[in-house]
């Protein structure tokens, strides 16, 4: 059992309450109460003094291609079908099973730096992606990528099936779901297959929809269809889906939308790759969604408090309106991903996962604040992550990671070479 003694708590709607003892104890919360009050049924293993310091939950990356570390910065200043068809898919084509292990510990570990606690993962490799997050611990829902217009489809369906039925149930901090490409990458056809295949075995979806004004175009030249009309036509909707993006959605898209669709906003990327303003900010508020960070070769990062900060300055920039989206919204977007890992984190409540996040906020960075949400939204880094805890365990200590980041690093910096001298292959798949 820990102890957190006399901390200010931040709870999912940005309150603040002041002097509380949150007990830990079999990666739950097991008790808050006043500050010194005792509790005779209750005694700790550990005590960490937080009297100077703030705990909230952890923050939740909703769309992520988290191998993708590996290649920070390799395709810069391109367009979209530039940065896929020339830099990024020919790349993919050679990597090996340890450029995808080390990549995903490159980006797991930037995210627990940054007091992300759980990811939704989407990529293959999934083997090494697995083994990543066993191995550092973070909650992960894992979505192997599925390339509908690849050769191999087939075998690849069959595949991603087998290894979700190998490996449901290894541990509560992973879950699993089927990962179509997108809809220009998986034709109606087998997009369809995906689908009937993820509803066999009771299963959700994660996939990238409406990313581009392009994209759009070209499905409705293609089909007839916006990408999200193909989606409810292939009976997606009939599940659970996570949308990654979802920037160019229209008003006649919503129809195709129930309680069960998410969205994983990713700003930054959008910026970077100069896609458009797009419909997602005129719905927003009809939409269920948080924050993604895409892959770091696109977005830089893969931090979702930032992808929040840049959401909300981009909004009040755009409509010339200081006063849309204050901050306590934002931190509540912040928190809502939560719901679509469905292990009841992302609450500062008794019995709820213990999830956490300490934070410092007495730093350079930060001092003077006069609200801490608005402290952490506009102001805040890694260095105010103390500590990071996914149920109960504490995976940033101190500052510090738990995981042996320098040996992480070699092996980054060895692979990166072999990958340049490698070089391009040719990409299964075309934008």
């Amino acid at each position: 059992m820990k102890k957190l003694y006399n901390a200010t708590i931040i709870n999912e709607s940005g309150a603040c309450l002041p002097h509380k003892d949150l007990y830990i104890a079999d990666g739950r919360i097991s008790r808050i109460c006043e500050s010194g009050t005792v509790q005779p049924d209750l005694v700790p293993a550990e005590t960490i003094d937080c009297s100077s310091y703030f705990v909230s939950p952890g923050f939740v990356n909703l769309h992520a291609h988290t191998a993708m570390n590996i290649f920070k910065g390799i395709a810069e200043d391109v367009p979209p079908e530039v940065w896929f068809n020339e830099m990024i898919w020919p790349y993919e084509s050679k990597m090996t099973e340890q450029d995808i292990y080390t990549g995903t510990m490159l980006g797991i570990a930037e995210m627990i730096n940054n007091g992300v606690t759980a990811v939704a993962d989407h990529y293959f490799g999934e083997d090494q992606v697995l083994r990543a997050a066993k191995d550092t611990g973070i909650r992960m829902d894992i979505a192997p990528t599925i390339f509908g217009t690849a050769p191999d489809f087939r075998e690849r369906l069959a595949q991603v099936s087998e290894f979700i039925r190998n490996h449901q149930g290894d541990s509560p901090r992973i879950s699993l779901r089927f990962g179509p490409h997108s809809d220009y990458t998986c034709p109606e056809e087998t997009l369809a297959q995906i689908v009937d295949e993820a509803k066999k075995m009771g299963l959700p979806i994660h996939l990238h929809l409406a990313e581009t004004e392009l994209q759009v175009k070209q499905s409705l030249e293609r089909t007839g269809k916006t990408p999200f009309r193909c989606l409810y036509d292939a009976g997606g909707f009939d599940l659970p889906v996570l949308v990654a993006h979802g920037l160019w959605i229209t008003e006649d898209d919503l129809t195709c939308l129930n309680g069960n669709t998410w969205f994983a906003f990713c700003p930054k990327t959008y910026m970077r790759l100069a896609s458009g303003r797009g419909g997602f900010f005129d719905f927003a508020d009809q939409l269920q969604f948080s924050f993604g960070s895409d892959g770091a070769a696109s977005s830089g990062t893969v931090n979702p408090l930032e992808q929040a900060r840049l959401f909300a300055m981009l909004e009040k920039f755009n409509r010339n309106d200081a006063e849309i989206y204050p901050f306590l919204e934002i931190w509540q977007r912040l928190m809502a991903g939560h719901a679509v890992f469905g292990a009841d984190s992302g609450k500062m409540a008794e019995n709820a996962a213990a999830d956490l996040v300490i934070w410092d906020l007495n730093t350079p960075d930060t001092m003077a604040f006069y609200h801490p949400v608005s402290a952490l939204l506009y102001a805040a880094g890694s260095e105010n992550v103390r500590y990071t805890m996914v149920e109960g365990e504490f995976l940033k200590y101190d500052g510090v990671l738990k995981m042996d980041y320098a040996e992480v690093a070699r092996e980054a910096m060895a692979l990166q070479k072999n990958l340049l001298s490698r070089g391009k292959g040719t990409a299964k798949v075309y934008y």
